[in-house]
C-alpha cells in the first residue's frame, strides 16, 4: 500500500510541475505577442489573457510547490495555460489562426 501512495504523490508532484511549465510558458508568450495581434485576430485582449494565464501560473506554481494536491483550481489553471497555447497562441503569432471568409 505504501508503494502506491508514494507512486500516486510523485505523480501528482510531477503533473503540477507539468501544469505550473505550461502556464509559465503561456505568460511569457502572451507578455511578448503585440497587442493588435489579439485584436487583428478577433481574440480577448493582450491585458485579459495576460490576468488569465498570470493567475494560472499563480495557482498551478503554489499547488506545485505545496504538499498538498492542487485540486480544482489548479485544473482551471491548467485549462487557461493551454486553452491559450492551443488556440490563442498561433492565432496572434502569425502561423494560423482565424481567416473570416
Amino acid at each position: 500500500m505504501f508503494y502506491a501512495l508514494a507512486f500516486e504523490f510523485y505523480l501528482m508532484k510531477a503533473l503540477s510541475i507539468v501544469a505550473a511549465v505550461i502556464a509559465i510558458m503561456a505568460l511569457v508568450d502572451a507578455v511578448r505577442r503585440p497587442a493588435a495581434n489579439f485584436v487583428r485576430e478577433g481574440k480577448r485582449t493582450k491585458p485579459f489573457w495576460m490576468a488569465m494565464t498570470g493567475a494560472a501560473v499563480l495557482v498551478c506554481g503554489l499547488t506545485a510547490l505545496s504538499n498538498g494536491g492542487g485540486g480544482v483550481f489548479q485544473l482551471i489553471g491548467a485549462c487557461i495555460a493551454c486553452v491559450y497555447m492551443a488556440d490563442v497562441k498561433p492565432a496572434v503569432s502569425g502561423k494560423g489562426g482565424y481567416y473570416p471568409y
